[in-house]
Parts: C-alpha cells; sequence; structure tokens
C-alpha cells in the first residue's frame, strides 16, 4: 500500500468520483471538490512527519481534517498546519484553495446553520458569500496570528453578515413619519456602520479604508498606508482622529437614518461574488486533477 493512503482509502465510495450533477449548494460543491481531491488511488496528502502529537507519517486530507477537529489535538499545532496549508493556497492556486475549505468544512458548516436561521431568502448565496469570504482573507491573514482557521472562517462569516444586511438595506422603505423599524445601533453590521459614515460626510473613504482593514480584517497599519501613500505614523493620526467623529456620531444617532443610494449595486456585487465562489468549487473536477497529470505527493516543509 502506498504510504500516502489510508487503509481506509481502499473503502472509498464509488459515488464520490461519479459523474452525477453537480451539487448546487456551494457548500456541498465545495466538499464534493474535496472528495475528487482525495478518493482514487492517488489522494492528495500532506506530510505530517515532524509535527508534534500528529502521526508521523504522510496523512490524506480528510485524515488530517478529522485530526484538526479533533479536542485532542492542541491549538498551538493546528496553527502549524495552517502555516503550511495557507502558504500552499496563496502559492499553487484552486487545488489547495479548495483542500483548505474543505479541511475548514466542519466549521464552514456549523457556522452556515447559525447564520441561515430565520433566514427567507436564498441561502445557497449565503453559503457562497461564506465561501468567497474564506478564501479572500487566505490573501492576507497573518501567518503569525493564532487561531489561523478560526480567523479565516470569521472572515466568511463577516461576509455573510454584510450581504445579509445588504439585502435587508435594500429592501427597507424609510419614511418621514412614524413607523415601526428594527433598531440599527448596535445590530449594524461594522462595515455599513461605516458605508453610512461615508455618505454622511463623517468620514472619508480613506478613512473608511484606515479603520475598515485594520480594525476588522486585521490588516497591518503599514500595509494601509503604503496603499494610502503615508507614512504609518500619518495613517495612525488619521484613524485615530476618524474614530473619534465616528463614535461621535453614532452616539449622537447621526446615521440611524443616513439612507444608502448603492444598496442594489452592493446586492448586486454580493450575488456576482457568490455565483465565482460557486463557480470555482464546480471548476476543480477538470481543472485540478487532469488526465495524466503526476499525483501530488511533495512534502510540505514544516514551519520554524
Amino acid at each position: 500500500m502506498s504510504p500516502s493512503m489510508s487503509p481506509s482509502r481502499s473503502n472509498v465510495s464509488s459515488s464520490a468520483v461519479s459523474p452525477r450533477r453537480w451539487p448546487a449548494s456551494p457548500l456541498a460543491a465545495a466538499a464534493r471538490a474535496f472528495d475528487l481531491l482525495i478518493c482514487g488511488p492517488d489522494p492528495l496528502t500532506f506530510d505530517a512527519r515532524g509535527l508534534p502529537v500528529l502521526p508521523q507519517r504522510i496523512l490524506p486530507l480528510d485524515e488530517l481534517r478529522d485530526l484538526l477537529t479533533a479536542d485532542s489535538t492542541p491549538k498551538p499545532v493546528r496553527d502549524l498546519v495552517w502555516r503550511d496549508l495557507v502558504p500552499r493556497a496563496r502559492r499553487d492556486g484552486p487545488t489547495w484553495v479548495v483542500a483548505a475549505v474543505g479541511i475548514a468544512m466542519p466549521g464552514l458548516r456549523m457556522k452556515a446553520g447559525l447564520l441561515t436561521r430565520r433566514w427567507h431568502g436564498d441561502t445557497a448565496d449565503l453559503d457562497a458569500e461564506l465561501i468567497t469570504g474564506f478564501v479572500e482573507r487566505l490573501k492576507t491573514i497573518n501567518l503569525d496570528a493564532r487561531r489561523i482557521c478560526g480567523r479565516l472562517i470569521d472572515a466568511g462569516v463577516r461576509a455573510v453578515k454584510k450581504s445579509r444586511l445588504a439585502e435587508e438595506e435594500a429592501s427597507a422603505v424609510h419614511v418621514d413619519t412614524a413607523w415601526s423599524r428594527t433598531p440599527s445601533g448596535p445590530w449594524d453590521h461594522p462595515d455599513w456602520v461605516l458605508t453610512r459614515a461615508v455618505a454622511a460626510a463623517v468620514i472619508d473613504p480613506e478613512e473608511h479604508l484606515l479603520i475598515g482593514e485594520t480594525r476588522l480584517d486585521e490588516i497591518p497599519l503599514s500595509v494601509v498606508a503604503a496603499k494610502l501613500g503615508i507614512s504609518p505614523t500619518l495613517a495612525a493620526s488619521w484613524r485615530g482622529k476618524a474614530e473619534r467623529r465616528l463614535a461621535a456620531a453614532i452616539a449622537s444617532g447621526e446615521l440611524d437614518w443616513e439612507t444608502l443610494h448603492t444598496c442594489s449595486a452592493a446586492v448586486d456585487a454580493a450575488r456576482r461574488k457568490a455565483h465565482r465562489a460557486q463557480a470555482l468549487a464546480a471548476s476543480v473536477a477538470t481543472s485540478t486533477r487532469p488526465a495524466g497529470t503526476p499525483p501530488v505527493r511533495e512534502r510540505i516543509p514544516v514551519a520554524a
């Protein structure tokens, strides 16, 4: 038996590679794409030799996923694995992006179940936003941080909440007379609070970028300052002043009734992102393992 295969590999159900219709649900499509990577005689593998606690051998990715979700696996070990998975996803394209999504699937499914409660719209759109937010965060997440997988999933959750709020804002009726309205205040998603603040001229788009990327997406201030072409010291000063104006505007209620005229465009953009996420998962079956391509058995370097 190949060292990259566990004994259970010989019992893989033939349905995992059957030519049945591709799942319509984005999460199910991503899960099936992951199945295609781990089934058959040459599954995608991860070299766990040298990592503490984990079995000292080459692991199929489904076994690695199960180990990472086990309570007995210490959190620092999980982060060590993700510090190898994230660079591989950045460098090697769709195959390892789908692998990362598949390994995080238990957490993604749990969050999806919570996020779609009492939601009467299309849950497939929300699931696709969850995957898209996760994949986008793969590009920028700080590998020195703790809870790498948790932070990636959190980014997906924020994308879903932003998409939900966009649809709710687009369908909301704003009138000048007395009207029953769900309180906004602390229930508004932070991204939309910032967007309202720009619309009300409380902050400008550059300050929106500074606060959103450094506070919500946890991107280093120096990186965002470079985008704006200013020094980190000046960026910190701008951000501090903008945050004080923003806090005062929220406390005074100035942003409560600021109407956004870009909601329908935001919803359209969210749907386009959802379709792109679903198309990414659906394309994996043909784009990641073309006929005649040697199996991937490279050892992933262990992070120092």
